[in-house]
């Protein structure tokens, strides 16, 4: 049985995980037999946003680890815990917490510095040549990571211009994608979907979600 890692970035599209994708990422990985490591950094958010207003909300701090539990229903771990040695696949789904907690893309842009709990695992499954998988907006932050190591792989965030255009600056080569497929780049090991980027709804978004994790086990 593979065992994959999760790692999950807070609890709610603005300001952590985008919950359906990680809900259906693990869904995936049930239904093809995998165990499930769930695990999140333990740091403070970059933001606390209200999801019924869209806006920040002031005064207000929450830690990236305690709300991922939330969505593991507590069967959660630190990132600073997990080693690539001991798992076999590693996926980020995405949600603004990738780009914001995992890393401050959403910030910066190709300029950002990636969290180094995140960027240590990353590189530790990279050289070990264990698949990696980025859903939605979380390629960008695995294309800062990929793009210092002069690796070049072929990635997707879907067809957004602006977004594609800075992970080619970080140093990949973007593909073009719809929601409901994926990009592999076999070499390397690295899977990513837009999901959300372009997807309508949970039905759309899991079919790409799927597919990816049926490249990443097969992968594995």
């Amino acid at each position: 049985m593979p065992r994959v890692a999760v790692c999950l970035s807070g609890c709610g599209v603005f300001d952590g995980s985008e919950i359906h994708e990680a809900v259906l990422t693990m869904l995936a990985l049930d239904q093809a037999g995998a165990d499930i490591v769930c695990c999140a950094p333990n740091v403070e958010q970059a933001v606390v946003m209200d999801h019924l207003t869209r806006s920040p909300a002031g005064g207000q701090s929450r830690n990236v680890l305690v709300e991922s539990a939330r969505i593991a229903r507590g069967n959660i771990v630190d990132l600073a815990g997990v080693k690539a040695s001991q798992i076999d696949a590693l996926i980020f789904p995405g949600g603004f917490g990738a780009a914001k907690n995992l890393c401050n893309f959403a910030d910066v842009g190709p300029e950002c510095s990636v969290h180094p709990q995140v960027e240590r695992l990353v590189g530790e499954m990279l050289e070990a040549g264990k698949p990696i998988g980025a859903i939605c907006i979380a390629p960008a932050m695995l294309a800062r990571i990929v793009g210092r190591r002069d690796m070049h792989p072929r990635m997707t965030i879907g067809t957004d211009e602006s977004t594609a255009s800075a992970m080619e600056k970080m140093g990949v080569r973007h593909q073009d994608c719809p929601c409901e497929s994926f990009v592999v780049d076999e070499a390397h090991k690295i899977v990513t979907t837009p999901a959300y980027m372009l997807g309508k709804g949970p039905a759309q978004v899991f079919e790409g979600i799927r597919r990816l994790v049926g490249e990443i086990l097969r992968l594995a």
